[in-house]
C-alpha cells in the first residue's frame, strides 16, 4: 500500500511538472511572436496611471497602438483599465487622453474604465467593440510576457483576437508569474481565477 502510495504520488508530481514546463514553454514562445493583423479594433490592456499620466509600461503600449492604427490596423482603438487604490483618474481615461494628445481622434477611440484584472478588460472591450458594430477581430497591445495569457482570455470571452506585445523583452520572473496564471487560470478558467482575485 505504502509502495503504491509512493508511486502515485511521483506520477501525479512528474505530471505536474510536465504541465507546467509545458505551459512555461507557451508562454515563452508567445512571448517571441508579433502577430499584427488587420482588425476591427486594437485594444490597449491598462496598466499603472500617475494621476492622468500613463507609466512608461502604459504609455509604450499606447505608442505601439498609435503606430498599428496610423499603419491602418484598425479604425478604432479601445484603451482599458479602471482606478486603483487612491487613483482619481482611471487608467483608460489616462490613455483617451494620451491618444488624443498623439493626434488620435476621439471618435476613432472608445474607453473602457471599469477593469481591475485582464479578464475584466477583455471581457468588457468584448462588448464595446460588438455596440460599435464592428467585427470581433481585435488586435491586442500589452507586454509580450502577457501575451499567451490574454490571447487564451480573449478566446474565453468571444473575441477573434491577435497579439502584438508592445515590447519585446520578458524577465524570467514575469514569465514564471504568467506561467502560474495560465496553469490555474486553464484549469479553474480565467473568468473563476478573476473572481478569485
Amino acid at each position: 500500500m505504502i509502495r503504491w502510495f509512493v508511486r502515485a504520488t511521483f506520477v501525479v508530481v512528474a505530471l505536474v511538472i510536465l504541465y507546467v514546463g509545458v505551459t512555461f514553454g507557451q508562454v515563452w514562445w508567445a512571448s517571441r511572436q508579433d502577430d499584427a493583423r488587420p482588425s476591427g479594433a486594437i485594444v490597449v490592456m491598462g496598466a499603472a496611471q500617475y494621476d492622468g499620466k500613463p507609466s512608461p509600461v502604459l504609455q509604450a503600449r499606447l505608442d505601439h497602438a498609435v503606430h498599428l492604427y496610423r499603419d491602418g490596423g484598425a479604425p478604432l482603438i479601445v484603451v482599458t483599465g479602471g482606478k486603483q487604490a487612491g487613483d482619481r483618474v482611471t487608467q483608460g481615461i489616462a490613455g483617451y487622453q494620451y491618444l488624443r494628445d498623439q493626434g488620435v481622434p476621439e471618435d476613432a477611440i472608445k474607453v473602457e474604465v471599469d477593469g481591475t484584472n485582464s479578464y475584466e478588460e477583455l471581457s468588457a472591450s468584448a462588448l464595446i467593440v460588438a455596440n460599435a458594430g464592428d467585427s470581433n477581430q481585435v488586435l491586442i497591445v500589452t507586454d509580450a510576457y502577457h501575451s499567451f495569457r490574454v490571447q487564451q482570455i480573449a478566446d474565453e470571452v468571444g473575441l477573434d483576437a491577435a497579439v502584438s506585445p508592445a515590447s519585446t523583452s520578458s524577465s524570467i520572473q514575469s514569465l514564471a508569474r504568467e506561467t502560474a496564471a495560465v496553469s490555474v487560470g486553464r484549469i479553474l478558467g480565467y473568468r473563476r481565477l478573476s473572481n478569485l482575485g
